[in-house]
């Protein structure tokens, strides 16, 4: 394989640390041209003294100094802003964007990649949450330049390699049900910070931690699934499976089913989408087939978890639900970080904007943007 540019947006995150240490251990294979985060300029600095990439970006400005000051190495672009982001999308030399932003803040950078024809690896599933009826228009897309990082949607690409859409009868997408999957509606009434934050198996940002807990994230994978392989929302069911072995299961009109398994390690769908279609060789933590495993799976409870099927009703409702469900749900787990309203609150905050703010726009990006902001100052006066 050739050596490939790769261009990461949010290199500070979970994700993009991650895709770091793959990069600098696989200089044959792959060269940071661009790296950018919002706040964390030490992170950032220290980055961008050793992968020396041709541009750096640093969102929040009043670090500007400081970030300066810390690099030993000078990329040829440095540049300041969250504007930057779009620009490095559609204008810096890259072969593979990796977008591992947080919200629906990494929905332009998507945008713009694909439009511009240039191929993107997705780990901000809020870009085809939001945007998936516009992305899904692109020719970037329809040409097969949009690449999934989260682990459930690279295992059905995977399992779907060399087969055909219309042998799909479903896809089954899993869910480790997270740190309250056995908790009774009493015990949810308690749940602190911490409690949420405390995942089983998998080590995430915040954001998505606690969307795991809720189960919120698994809803917004159904609406990813849904864009990134053109399948109706009933043809995807949520199972959780306590173990997070088998990352998604794909199921055949002739009655077989293919699966993707491996251990609870987001290297492995970085990888991936970094090198898709081919692989290479990278000493990622592997199942032991000698001794016993264990994988169990259970229905949905989605009483416990009602963000789930606020998901699923949203992506059925289509238009502008989903960015209303987005925008509601990043104000409400924002909130709940902040100690302003309880675990429980999460989803009353979601149902109440999905009900209260008109879905009744032609989607573009003006009014994405439009519904997102009035979304966001609504959930955010809610139970004040």
């Amino acid at each position: 394989m050739q050596q490939k540019k790769i261009a990461i947006l949010g290199s500070t995150g979970s994700i993009g640390t991650q895709a770091v240490e793959i990069i600098s251990s696989r200089p044959e294979h792959f060269k940071a041209t661009t790296l950018t985060a919002n706040s964390s300029y030490q992170k950032l600095a220290d980055q961008v003294n050793t992968l020396k990439p041709n541009t750096a970006v640093l969102c929040n400005e009043s670090h500007k100094r400081d970030f300066l000051n810390l690099l030993t190495f000078k990329p040829q672009n440095i540049l300041f802003g969250k504007d930057a982001l779009e620009q490095v999308a559609l204008e810096e030399d890259y072969d593979i964007l990796l977008n591992s932003l947080v919200g629906f803040s990494g929905f332009n950078s998507t945008y713009k990649a694909l439009k511009a024809g240039k191929r993107v690896a997705l780990a901000n599933k809020e870009s085809l949450v939001v945007g998936g009826e516009l992305l899904s228009k692109l020719d970037g897309f329809t040409n097969g330049n949009l690449i999934p990082v989260d682990s459930e949607h690279s295992a059905m690409l995977q399992a779907l390699i060399g087969e055909q859409k219309s042998s799909i009868q479903k896809i089954i997408i899993t869910a480790s049900g997270g740190p309250f999957k056995n908790y009774t509606p009493d015990q949810l009434n308690r749940v602190t910070v911490k409690d949420a934050l405390n995942h089983p198996n998998w080590d995430m940002g915040s954001k998505i931690t606690i969307d795991s807990a809720t189960m919120m994230n698994k809803g917004l994978e159904i609406i990813e699934a849904k864009w990134f392989f053109d399948l109706p929302i009933d043809q995807i069911e949520p199972v959780v499976h306590p173990q997070s072995i088998i990352h998604s299961i794909v199921e055949f009109i002739d009655g077989s089913s293919k699966a993707q398994l491996g251990p609870p390690d987001m290297k492995v769908p970085i990888l991936y989408a970094l090198t898709y279609p081919d692989r290479i060789d990278f000493p990622n933590k592997t199942l032991n087939y000698t001794e016993s495993l264990l994988m169990e799976f259970e229905p949905v409870n989605y009483n416990l978890f009602p963000c789930i099927h606020l998901a699923i009703e949203a992506a059925k409702e289509e238009g502008l639900a989903p960015a209303i469900l987005n925008a509601a749900n990043e104000i409400a787990v924002e909130r709940f970080l902040n100690n302003e309203i309880r675990y429980i609150d999460i989803p009353k905050i979601i149902e109440n904007s999905l009900t209260n703010i008109q879905n009744n726009k032609d989607i573009t990006p003006e009014t994405l943007f439009e519904v997102d902001k009035e979304t966001r100052h609504y959930a955010n006066a809610l139970l004040r």
